[in-house]
């Protein structure tokens, strides 16, 4: 799914622009300036299974998306505090009056980290890498309009047209998913069709050629990875000075959350890469906050909650034996056994808002309050249990199929995470409702693994949006988006209900006004809330906790909420 932080609250308008200037600059954060030089330490509990985004899977994880944001650069960039679109590697354009051709030009004098110059001929090969359907790249759907690739030529080295297959109403925003690579490095690999294994883990550090503030200077599997400064990084300050402030930025793989906190505390850790504080520790970060120890920001109502999903694959084995897994009846059971406030008080303390959908009330632009809802009534549930012909056949107080066995599945989710304790709760409230819930903890790696082998009956877990514009989350809202995680890898809509909110998304897509885009996204949020693919419980609210030696952050409510920006963060 494609789903941004600052001191106050978050705009979440996304204004495009039609004709841009220069690149917002950084803004002195002091009344000297910031300083130069130094180095932060960030914490980040999974670790990437790729350094290269444009592959498949797990090139879509959130390390290896954050080793992207500070190594890599697109050609715009969507502004996470303002919604503003920003000319990046292209300082203006250009667009026709029917909105579908754009017309870049590209900085000049722009060089990859290991100095080679950059030319359209490296947004061409970019294009072609996420395109390559012997990549497989997970980026693919989104950088399509309408299921449709974009259409990009380069008249000459400094300008790139690109034409869309439709009317697209967020226009130039949609390049800020794809990263520029590097043609000099990779072209080999795309032509002889071993992209999609390029730029693996073992790649050494230091030889993959960036546009963004950093480079991979050191990796070390289990402990962390280090960037360095790139000193061929384009982009400069207010005052005229080169960007990044920081030297290095170290990001240690810190998988538990409590050594996490105690790092945090401790005034090892600078940073969270992940910014979502436990409940049970903000009252703690408060009285830090308040001693003058730490930084501590309360953005708002999180855009990335959590969801269960189930494989509804009607391939998958175990669906034959359960068949109830498919039917959307047994979801709605599921989101009606659930208390909701039981979530929100047990395991989150109260930081945490009950939620009905994939847009939550965070994302004001485009949250729908008519979108169905399931407030906790046992008794619902346990008549659309019934209606399924499951009930309890032997007096044990579990419900049973029609051949006698017990209604039971797997949920997997990770393992030593808030999540694995929400699952709990979950389990116990479906224990209540007769249904049994198996809770499987994994690390994340072994069960991105589960999922793309399809080896699963539910998992709770949760995406990053990109964007708070649905129109460009089209991986996760359109049936063949590759983040359409509950049918992944469809050809195209396996379902009447999918096929209407194709249509839906489309046309919200290429809708002229805002009004007509939020109705229609509106009626896409009914349809997914009647259908259930996934459900959704609970958002938690979004509290950002930095060392006092932490400057230039602007904390936002998408992630990664500080590192998003990280070229203009110093060292106090």
């Amino acid at each position: 799914m494609a789903q941004h932080f600052r001191q106050s609250v978050v705009l979440l308008a996304i204004l495009i622009a039609a004709a841009c200037g220069g690149p917002k600059p950084a803004a002195p954060a002091t009344a000297t300036g910031p300083t130069r030089g130094g180095a932060l330490t960030a914490s980040l509990r999974s670790e990437p299974g790729t350094f290269n985004r444009l592959g498949p899977p797990p090139a879509n994880s959130a390390p290896t998306d954050l080793l992207t944001r500070l190594t890599h650069a697109p050609l715009a960039r969507v502004n996470r505090v303002t919604g503003e679109v920003e000319p990046w590697l292209a300082e203006r354009w250009t667009t026709s009056p029917d909105g579908r051709t754009i017309t870049l030009t590209l900085r000049d004098g722009v060089t990859f980290s290991d100095g080679a110059p950059f030319t359209s001929a490296d947004v061409l090969f970019s294009f072609a890498a996420v395109y390559d359907p012997a990549v497989g790249s997970v980026l693919t759907s989104g950088v399509k309009v309408n299921g449709l690739p974009l259409q990009v030529a380069a008249p000459d080295a400094r300008t790139v047209v690109i034409t869309m297959p439709a009317p697209f109403a967020p226009g130039v925003a949609l390049l800020d998913t794809l990263p520029i690579y590097p043609k000099h490095q990779l072209q080999a690999a795309l032509d002889s069709k071993t992209f999609a294994s390029a730029w693996g883990l073992s790649t050494p550090p230091g030889s993959m050629a960036g546009l963004g503030p950093f480079v991979l200077s050191e990796y070390v599997a289990g402990q962390r990875m280090t960037f360095t400064r790139n000193p061929h990084y384009w982009r400069k300050d207010a005052s005229g000075g080169a960007l990044p402030y920081l030297d290095r930025l170290v990001v240690e793989f810190i998988k538990a959350q409590d050594a996490e906190m105690l790092r945090l505390q401790s005034g090892s850790v600078d940073v969270m890469s992940q910014a979502d504080v436990r409940p049970e520790d903000i009252a703690a970060l408060r009285r830090l906050r308040d001693q003058g120890a730490l930084q501590l920001v309360e953005v708002g109502v999180g855009v990335d909650p959590n969801l269960l999903w189930f494989n509804l694959s009607p391939a998958r084995a175990a669906q034959k034996t359960k068949p109830y897994l498919l039917r959307t009846e047994f979801r709605q059971a599921i989101s009606y056994a659930v208390d909701r406030e039981a979530i929100v008080n047990t395991v989150y303390l109260s930081a945490a808002a009950p939620v009905y959908g994939p847009v939550t009330p965070g994302n004001a632009m485009w949250y729908s309050d008519t979108a169905p809802k399931y407030p906790h009534d046992p008794a619902k549930a346990k008549a659309l249990l019934a209606g399924l012909g499951l009930v309890d056949r032997n007096g044990d107080g579990m419900l049973d199929d029609a051949a006698g066995q017990p209604v039971r599945f797997s949920i997997l989710t990770q393992s030593a995470n808030i999540r694995e304790r929400t699952v709990v709760v979950i389990q116990e409230q479906l224990r209540k409702a007769g249904i049994a819930a198996d809770v499987v903890g994994l690390d994340v790696p072994s069960m991105i693994g589960r999922f793309g082998a399809g080896d699963y009956e539910s998992i709770y877990f949760g995406f990053q949006a990109s964007a708070l514009d649905p129109a460009l989350s089209f991986d996760f809202w359109l049936s063949s988006g590759t983040n359409h995680v509950w049918t992944a890898g469809q050809p195209s809509s396996a379902a009447p209900w999918e096929k209407g909110v194709d249509d839906l998304m489309q046309r919200m897509a290429a809708a002229p006004s805002l009004p007509e885009r939020q109705r229609l996204f509106a009626e896409v949020q009914k349809t997914f809330g009647e259908q259930l693919p996934g459900i959704y419980f609970v958002a938690p609210k979004v509290t950002v906790a930095l060392s006092k030696r932490v400057g230039g952050a602007t904390p936002v409510l998408l992630s990664p909420q500080i590192l998003w920006s990280a070229d203009t963060l110093y060292v106090r």
